[in-house]
């Protein structure tokens, strides 16, 4: 790149924008180490003016900023962005979406379709917002008593999804350039990767490399490598994948701009590939911006 400037997009309007401010707070800092000069932008609405005429650095979770819209607004406007097309991100962010194109190309995915409130759903399921990320409003109903609670609030949100509960272990998959990197499991110490235990240091443990042996990993891999085509990202995304016992891995989500603060999971599967969270940084602009030129 000739110009080493770039606008990084961070805080948002959606239920995570706490760990948006930490992740663009992050990169910004990574980007200034490898010489960029930063603008650094807290998108408080959707009516915000964009300073400059740098590529964008998108650090927004959740809606207006994973979810197509922004990345839409972008391309209209040929402004150079990271990450993911607008389509893709669409889709993506679309459980529902996103599952009709995991399964199109082959992937095995957890039964499962809209909730609505007459359904007679049998134990033990997942309910689970369609359009929402970090576990925010997901429920793991085991037990009869655990049903009407959750009940309640997808029914009060008004667009929740129902899964079969599959229980195996919790890998992710960081992809970058069009290769997966090394795999890590998670591990909470209590109850599932909800989002306190994701945010909350000493709440889950990582292995990375998870502790798999090399044909499994390169199934999960491959696994992941196509959801990552399979709904159309571009340059990077993280996979988050269950794995059965004795069983096909199972592909849960895409995201496509996953998280990038000291707890998360793509730095340290770039890491134990070899690469520096600066390094990760970098490539990610780059590669978006040599894509959009």
């Amino acid at each position: 790149m000739n110009q080493k400037s770039v606008i990084l997009l961070k805080g948002g309007i959606s239920s995570e924008r706490e760990v948006s401010l930490k992740t663009g707070t992050a990169v910004a800092a990574a980007l200034r180490q490898e010489g960029y000069q930063v603008i650094e932008l807290d998108v408080e609405h959707p009516d915000f003016e964009l300073p400059d005429s740098a590529p964008v650095f998108i650090c927004l979770h959740g809606t207006f900023g994973e979810d197509g819209q922004l990345q839409k607004r972008l391309e209209d406007n040929g402004r150079p962005f990271t990450g993911s097309n607008a389509t893709a991100c669409r889709v993506a962010f679309n459980k529902l979406l996103a599952r009709d194109s995991f399964a199109e190309a082959g992937l095995r995915i957890a039964d499962g379709g809209r909730w609505k409130p007459e359904m007679e759903c049998k134990l033990p399921f997942v309910l689970k917002p369609v359009a929402d990320g970090s576990s925010v409003g997901v429920f793991l109903i085991r037990e009869e008593q655990e049903r009407n609670a959750a009940e309640q609030v997808a029914g009060k949100h008004g667009n929740y999804m129902v899964e079969e509960l599959i229980t195996g272990r919790e890998l992710t998959v960081g992809i970058l350039d069009g290769k997966a990197l090394p795999l890590v499991e998670i591990r909470p110490l209590q109850g599932f990767y909800d989002y306190d235990n994701k945010y909350t240091s000493g709440k889950s443990e990582h292995l990375c490399p998870a502790p798999l042996d090399d044909i499994t990993t390169a199934r999960v891999q491959e696994c992941a490598l196509k959801a990552h085509d399979a709904v159309g990202c571009d340059v990077y995304s993280r996979v988050d994948v269950l794995l059965p016992e004795n069983g096909e891995p199972v592909v849960l989500e895409v995201n496509t701009i996953p998280g990038m603060t000291e707890l998360s999971l793509l730095p340290e599967a770039a890491a134990a590939a070899g690469i520096s969270f600066s390094q990760l940084c970098c490539q990610i602009l780059e590669l978006s911006v040599e894509l959009r030129s």
